[in-house]
């Protein structure tokens, strides 16, 4: 009884996030969970494994100071069972698609610290505090990170204690503007809606003036700056692109866990608003539980994306077919990276190796005009707003056909007929879609020439295709009965029930009364439920007294 009463009073704190973990260097254990804040969180021991693994650099680099980056580990089903009674609602129907969280998997938001301490057996001070939810607000918790984690390095754990009451305060993550005090800091963010033009979101609703109280806007809860994180690969953003949507088995080797994080997160968002639906780690470690899982030689890669920074790696999955070598940070704005044929040099030199050929030519005068930006000194931000605009015109460019297609497998409206069954749906053929893009293919919206059926057709291969098709089948599923079911609102049932025998009449109420059970399950408009209500009466008005009184019982 004292664990329910636990979970409902954080219970706002719960719909941001799961708990705050530290975890510490322990000299007989090596990394160590300290604690776990709110104390009723449970984690199993495996996630508890992998959390300890992964809150530390997985590298010999001797990084030195604070370190931030984020992890993404595969829930327990006991954990995830928790989540869901705690977090009592379902915000991600409410995002944009390639904003969803995945189902079962849990993100982690990771500021490490290391300094000299020569009063330690070891000589080093090395912390890490973690904040876990099931959000992917890579930059908005980026950000909550930067104030929770000092303010634990140099208060200790009341401050942690602070911070969750703080985020128990907040408004719910439901898209539009919030604004969220922490720690004396106001963080105003814009959380996107699925009804937003992509590509046109504003930077910050929330105009209010405020002096008194530091102020941190976050134009975008989820992106991360694209440009300094893709400027080392420039010359071969469409092949990754192309890679990315056709949801190839990806590595990405780096010297700091920061760098590989951004490069994931960066390749993952390369197909948006298309849905990235292949698994991804922004950082992945030796002890990872799935370890032998992906690397063992016996089979195929998995459609996963890898960010790992252990020299070790180079030789163990040098059998990937794809792989990104970035050796500097992000942020120098070189784009020189050479492309090698071979991958038995990913050991040594920064590049993109792969003998995937691309079906698409690369966009030259795009890498041109970023380039002249870094010249004149462009900021960063608008080099990235180039570069976003690119990506979204060039997925744009390949959906609306697909799009397109997809609206002509509804049924036409003629066919929605109120008495009888709601129609299905046309199934999607592959042959028939690729004979419309000579009239109507990607060409028409994008100058990038190339082999663009091809590419199709390895895109419908994939889980990419799936989760974009079985989306769109589910609205056009329930605007299908929107519409049968508007039909019946709107048919003259009095003139239909005149010519019908009783047991036609009562099995129109049950096919109603199921429709109307539909309608509520599917949050439909109240003004539909109430017109079917008013049609089912009707009907049952003409029933026999005898038979109104089992249909009514029933």
């Amino acid at each position: 009884m004292e664990q329910k009463s636990e979970v409902l009073h954080w219970k706002n704190f719960s719909q941001w996030a799961y708990a705050i973990c530290v975890v510490t260097f322990d000299l007989e254990l090596g990394q160590a969970m300290e604690l776990v804040y709110p104390s009723h969180c449970e984690l199993s021991e495996r996630e508890r494994a992998n959390i300890c693994y992964l809150a530390f650099p997985d590298s010999n680099s001797g990084l030195i100071g604070n370190v931030q980056f984020p992890f993404r580990i595969r829930m327990c089903p006991e954990t995830r069972q928790n989540l869901i009674q705690t977090s009592s609602s379902n915000f991600n129907e409410k995002y944009p698609v390639s904003l969803k969280g995945d189902i079962g998997y849990l993100y982690g938001y990771i500021y490490f610290r290391q300094v000299k301490d020569k009063s330690l057996k070891r000589g080093y001070f090395q912390k890490s505090v973690v904040l876990l939810s099931s959000l992917p607000f890579v930059s908005l918790f980026s950000h909550i990170m930067e104030i929770i984690a000092p303010e634990y390095f140099e208060r200790g754990e009341a401050s942690l204690e602070a911070a969750c009451h703080d985020i128990d305060q907040w408004l719910p993550p439901l898209p539009g503007p919030l604004t969220l005090p922490l720690h004396g800091n106001l963080i105003k963010v814009r959380i996107p809606s699925g009804q937003d033009k992509m590509g046109n979101i504003t930077q910050s609703s929330n105009t209010e003036s405020v002096t008194a109280t530091p102020s941190i806007v976050i134009p975008n809860p989820h992106d991360i700056p694209a440009f300094p994180i893709l400027a080392p690969v420039l010359p071969y953003l469409n092949l990754l692109w192309e890679l990315i949507l056709i949801a190839e088995p990806f590595v990405v080797m780096a010297t700091s866990p920061t760098t590989a994080a951004n490069m994931v997160q960066t390749l993952v968002s390369l197909i948006s608003p298309l849905k990235y639906c292949g698994d991804y780690r922004p950082n992945f470690t030796i002890h990872d539980s799935e370890f032998k899982e992906y690397t063992i030689r016996a089979s195929a890669p998995p459609n996963v994306i890898l960010g790992v920074t252990n020299p070790f790696f180079a030789k163990t999955l040098q059998h990937w077919p794809h792989i990104i070598r970035v050796c500097k940070e992000a942020g120098s704005g070189k784009a020189k990276l050479s492309k090698q044929k071979t991958l038995k040099v990913v050991e040594h030199k920064p590049g993109v190796y792969t003998k995937y050929k691309p079906y698409l030519r690369p966009d030259k005068n795009l890498v041109k005009r970023l380039l002249k930006g870094v010249q004149m000194g462009r900021p960063i931000e608008v080099q990235s707003a180039l570069l976003r605009r690119h990506l979204l015109e060039l997925t744009q460019s390949f959906i609306i056909p697909l799009e397109r297609y997809a609206a002509s497998l509804m049924p036409l409206q003629k066919n929605v007929a109120p008495y009888k069954s709601t129609p299905t749906l046309r199934p999607f053929n592959t042959e028939e879609f690729l004979s419309t893009l000579e009239s109507s293919g990607p060409q028409l919206t994008s100058g990038i020439k190339g082999d663009w059926h091809s590419l199709y057709k390895c895109f419908f291969k994939t889980c990419n295709f799936s989760s974009w098709f079985n989306q769109r089948h589910q609205e056009m599923s329930k605007k299908l009965s929107v519409l049968h079911m508007q039909a019946i609102c709107d048919a003259n049932m009095k003139e239909w029930v005149g010519s019908k025998c009783e047991v036609e009449v009562v099995d129109m109420v049950l096919r109603l009364r199921e429709k109307l059970r539909i309608s509520e399950s599917l949050d439909f408009s109240n003004d539909i439920a109430g017109k079917l209500q008013t049609q089912i009466e009707l009907l049952i008005s003409y029933l026999p007294e005898d038979v109104k009184s089992v249909i009514k019982k029933s």
